[in-house]
C-alpha cells in the first residue's frame, strides 16, 4: 500500500484489545494497528481481541476484515493476509482463555515481547479488566491503556488510581487523550519553543486570553446511559480541554521527553485555581430529556463554558474559556490566542483600526492540523484605510502530509514504545478534579439552548466584555 510514515519501529509487541467488537475498535484500534503494521512502525504485533460478543478466531478475522473496509483506505490483499495472520481471539475474556490465547499467539516467536493491553471498556468494567489481568498473569513486560473517565471526582479518582497501582506501577500506566495525539498538539510545541518569534510574546505582558472551544454538532450517539452518568464537564473538559490547556500554557520543559514534558503539564495543573459555579455556565439542549435512557428529571449538562485562571507569573490574570456541547451549531476544535490590542491608536476615525478585535493566532486540531495568524494591514490605495489579514499554514500543503499519524495510531505506537508524553498521569488527574472539586458540589443549574445554536445565552455574559472567537467572520481557506 502507498503510506509512509517516518518515525523509529515500536519493539515486538503483543496487543491484548478488550471491547475488541466496540465502536471504538471497529473505527479507530483496528484499522490504526494495521495501517502501523502495513507502515513499518510496528513490523511485528500479534492482536489478541476479546469482548462479551460471542466469537471465534475466524469471526473476528471476519468483523476485522469489515472495520477496514468502512474506516480504511483501501488496501491489498497481501497486506491483508499478512495482519489476518496476525489476529487472534480469546473467547469470555476470562483468565485463562487470555491466557490461552495469548500463549497461542506468541507461540514459535522467539523475540522477548512487551504486551499492551487496550481497555476499550466502559469506566466501570476497567478495574475487573485489570484484575483479570492480574489473574491471568499477564502483569509482566507489559502496559495498559485506559480510556477516559479517569474517575467522576476527586474521591473516586483516587480510589480507581489506588485500584490499578494494586496491579500495575504507574510507569505500566497510559491513560489516553486522544486529542493530545493529533498533530496540530503537537504543533503547538514546536510553534512555541522552536521559534524565537513568538514565546517572548506568550504571556500575561501581551496576551489578553485564551480560547479552547470544541463544540459538537453530534447529539448522543445512543450513548445517554454513559452520558447521563458523566456530563459534558466530565466527559470533556477534565479528561480533553485541560490537557490542551496545559500544552498551550506550560513552561518551556528542560528537554523533548516525557518525564519533561510531564512535569511542566502538572506544574500548569498545580497552578490552577479553584473552579467555582461563578466561573461556569451548563446548557441542556432542548429534546435531551426526551432521548431514549436519559430521566425525565435529568440535570445533566450537554454544554459546558468555563473560565479558568493559571495562578503564575506567565498568566497572571489572563483568562483561559473553555468551551464544548452536543449538538451545536458546528463542529469544530480550535485553541485561539488573542493578543492585547495597542494602548494608543495613532489612526484617525473610520480607518478600521478595533473594528475586528484582536489579532488572533489560532489553531485547529481537527485532523486538518491548520494554523492561522490574523492582523491588521492596510487597504491599498488612497487613505489610511486597515482591513484584517492573515496568513494560514496546512499540513496538507506540505510534501511530508502522508507521515501524518491519526491520534490514536500516534497513541498506541507511544504506549508500545513506553513514551509517556501525550498521556496523563495519576497526580495530574487526582489535581484537575481537586480544582474541580466545588463546581463538583455545587454546579450552576442548567440553561436551556436551541439544538443548532452555541449554546445558552449565559456564555455571553460570562465572556463579556470580550466575545466568542466561534463562529468565524472569516472562513479557512481551501
Amino acid at each position: 500500500m502507498a503510506l509512509h510514515a517516518t518515525g523509529t519501529p515500536g519493539p515486538p509487541t503483543t496487543v491484548v484489545l478488550f471491547g475488541a467488537t466496540g465502536d471504538l475498535s471497529r473505527r479507530k484500534l483496528l484499522p490504526g494497528l494495521f495501517r502501523l503494521l502495513c507502515t513499518g512502525l510496528l513490523p511485528d504485533v500479534q492482536v489478541v481481541g476479546t469482548s462479551l460478543e460471542e466469537h471465534d478466531r475466524d469471526s473476528f478475522i471476519a468483523f476485522a476484515r469489515t472495520s477496514l473496509e468502512q474506516f480504511h483506505a483501501p488496501f491489498s490483499g497481501p497486506d491483508w493476509d499478512r495482519f489476518a495472520a496476525r489476529l487472534w481471539w480469546a473467547p469470555g475474556g476470562t483468565p485463562d482463555s487470555l491466557r490461552a490465547a495469548v500463549a497461542e499467539a506468541e507461540q514459535g516467536l522467539d523475540q522477548p515481547r512487551h504486551r499492551l493491553h487496550y481497555l476499550s471498556v466502559p469506566p466501570q468494567a476497567a478495574l475487573a479488566v485489570i484484575r483479570t489481568l492480574r489473574d491471568a498473569g499477564l502483569v509482566e513486560r507489559a502496559r495498559v491503556v485506559m480510556e477516559k473517565p479517569f474517575g467522576t471526582d476527586l474521591a473516586t479518582a483516587r480510589v480507581l488510581n489506588a485500584s490499578v497501582h494494586e496491579v500495575f506501577d504507574e510507569s505500566q500506566v497510559f491513560r489516553i487523550d486522544h486529542f493530545l495525539g493529533k498533530e496540530a498538539a503537537l504543533n503547538i510545541l514546536a510553534f512555541r519553543f522552536a521559534n524565537g518569534l513568538f514565546e517572548p510574546t506568550w504571556n500575561r505582558n501581551f496576551i489578553d486570553h485564551v480560547q479552547i472551544d470544541v463544540p459538537e454538532r453530534l447529539g448522543l450517539e445512543s450513548r445517554a446511559s454513559f452520558y447521563e452518568a458523566t456530563g459534558a464537564y466530565r466527559d470533556m473538559v477534565v479528561t480533553h480541554l485541560f490537557q490542551v490547556l496545559a500544552f498551550t500554557a506550560m513552561e518551556a520543559p528542560t528537554a523533548l521527553e516525557p518525564r519533561a514534558i510531564t512535569e511542566e503539564k502538572n506544574k500548569v495543573f498545580r497552578s490552577m485555581l479553584p473552579i467555582t459555579s461563578d466561573d461556569v455556565v451548563r446548557g441542556q439542549y432542548a429534546g435531551y430529556v426526551d432521548e431514549p435512557g436519559v430521566s425525565p428529571e435529568s440535570e445533566t449538562e450537554t454544554f459546558i463554558a468555563l473560565r479558568c485562571f493559571i495562578d503564575n507569573w506567565r498568566w497572571a490574570g489572563v483568562p483561559f474559556y473553555l468551551r464544548t456541547g452536543k449538538n451545536l451549531a458546528e463542529g469544530q476544535r480550535i485553541i485561539s490566542i488573542a493578543f492585547k490590542e495597542p494602548p494608543q491608536s495613532m489612526f484617525p476615525d473610520g480607518s478600521g483600526i478595533s473594528d475586528h478585535g484582536p489579532d488572533h493566532l489560532t489553531f485547529d486540531l481537527a485532523d486538518q492540523a491548520r494554523m492561522s495568524l490574523s492582523f491588521y494591514g492596510k487597504r491599498p490605495g488612497p487613505g489610511f484605510r486597515l482591513d484584517k489579514l492573515s496568513m494560514q499554514f496546512a499540513i496538507d500543503e506540505t510534501a511530508w502530509a502522508g507521515s501524518v499519524l491519526e491520534a490514536y495510531e500516534r497513541l498506541i505506537l507511544d504506549a508500545v514504545k513506553g513514551d509517556h508524553t501525550l498521556f496523563t498521569t495519576a497526580e495530574g488527574v487526582e489535581r484537575l478534579w481537586e480544582v474541580s472539586s466545588a463546581l463538583v458540589e455545587d454546579p450552576p443549574p442548567v440553561r436551556p439552548y436551541a439544538v443548532g445554536s452555541w449554546g445558552p445565552n449565559q456564555i455571553h455574559q460570562l465572556i463579556a466584555p470580550r466575545s466568542w472567537r466561534l463562529p468565524f467572520e472569516r472562513t479557512w481557506r481551501g
